[in-house]
């Protein structure tokens, strides 16, 4: 039985990517169609990192070809999600801000927000141009932290386009899902609903020209990093945990996430939050009381870099319930803290750079 590689394009083109809306051959999805005698391997290219995405199109692909085809055909196919990279290659969205990073961790309840907050702050207080999108759907603190609770963005049209402004705040743009939402109510999305927030908060507010846009995502891996890194290209990620195990475990599985093939973000560093106690009276007595270097060893085990060592300090928990991140403190043990965990991000960031100035010029 002689098949054309004509006929099986045709039938590979009846079959849609679910995020580009177009056949698999006008997407240029299909990498290859290897045919031999009674044997059809086809490679496919999806925009989906998602292991049940590929599983979907490779059951598509097998299915749609064994109807028209016949079962006597052996077919083969294989998916991987290169098409990612592709996107992160031409960046077509948020062309105004320099470098998107996305603040993330494997567990709630580490500090990720805090982290999120202060680096934003300290990166200001350096005069570079700062936004913060807050995406944790399950508990968005950011709005508490810049004493932004109760307040709603406005509409603002920008060249015949309705678009979201968002809110300064110590010269820091912010959005966040507690803007849209009542303070006291429990936000009960489903995956689909919070991908599309945050889609929103991306492209259809008016972030202007920024240096750094920082993502605080909800802790896990999910739907919702997954759509991010579709929808805007990542420079890279910082993870935070506490040295406690339990902790680790899951930021060891969010690291691991970022590298997956097709995702591929790099990962500027681990940040270990609550590293120790210290009462601000003695501020040189240190109480491992999570343990001591669990985020350390983890960053050195999985070859990544390893940011810094924020303490547990009261005041900490006292500047972001007050709304005014510790970072913009004087010369106290914290903002010193914040203040070289900035200028290792930045460092780390640059040393990214030069690795990928270099494989580009290879």
């Amino acid at each position: 039985m002689s098949i054309s590689r004509e006929r099986i394009e045709v039938l590979l083109e009846k079959i849609q990517d679910p995020d580009l809306k177009k056949g698999l051959v006008s997407a240029k999805l299909v990498q290859e169609i290897i045919i031999n005698e009674d044997q059809i391997k086809i490679i496919v290219s999806i925009s989906n990192p998602a292991l049940h995405a590929r599983k979907r199109m490779h059951d598509a692909v097998i299915f749609n070809l064994e109807r028209e085809l016949g079962k006597e055909i052996r077919i083969q196919c294989e998916v991987n999600s290169g098409a990612v990279d592709e996107r992160k290659s031409s960046r077509t969205v948020l062309p105004a801000v320099k470098k998107i990073i996305a603040i993330a961790s494997g567990k709630g309840g580490v500090g990720k927000s805090t982290i999120t907050s202060n680096i934003a702050g300290g990166l200001a207080k350096k005069g570079f141009r700062v936004g913060i999108i807050d995406a944790d759907i399950y508990g968005p603190s950011i709005p508490t932290m810049f004493d932004l609770v109760g307040e709603r963005p406005k509409m603002i049209d920008v060249d015949g386009k309705q678009l979201i402004e968002p809110i300064m705040s110590y010269d820091i743009k912010i959005l966040s899902i507690g803007f849209f939402t009542d303070q006291d109510n429990a936000v009960v999305w489903r995956g689909p609903m919070a991908s599309k927030a945050l889609t929103q908060m991306i492209s259809d507010a008016h972030w202007g020209e920024l240096d750094y846009l920082l993502i605080d995502l909800p802790p896990g891996t999910g739907d919702i990093h997954l759509s991010l890194i579709q929808t805007a290209p990542l420079d890279g990620v910082v993870i935070v945990s506490t040295p406690q195990e339990v902790a680790l475990a899951d930021a060891r599985r969010g690291i691991n996430m970022f590298k997956m093939d097709g995702i591929k973000v790099p990962i500027i560093g681990i940040v270990e939050n609550m590293a120790w106690f210290t009462p601000e009276e003695l501020p040189n007595n240190k109480y491992y009381i999570f343990g001591r270097d669990g985020a350390k060893n983890l960053a050195q085990g999985m070859q990544v870099p390893f940011l810094g060592a924020i303490p547990l300090v009261q005041s900490v928990r006292e500047a972001g319930d007050a709304g005014r991140p510790a970072v913009f403190q004087s010369d106290t043990l914290m903002s010193i803290a914040f203040d070289e965990l900035v200028d290792t991000f930045i460092s780390q960031l640059e040393v990214i750079n030069q690795e990928k100035a270099q494989q580009g010029g290879n």
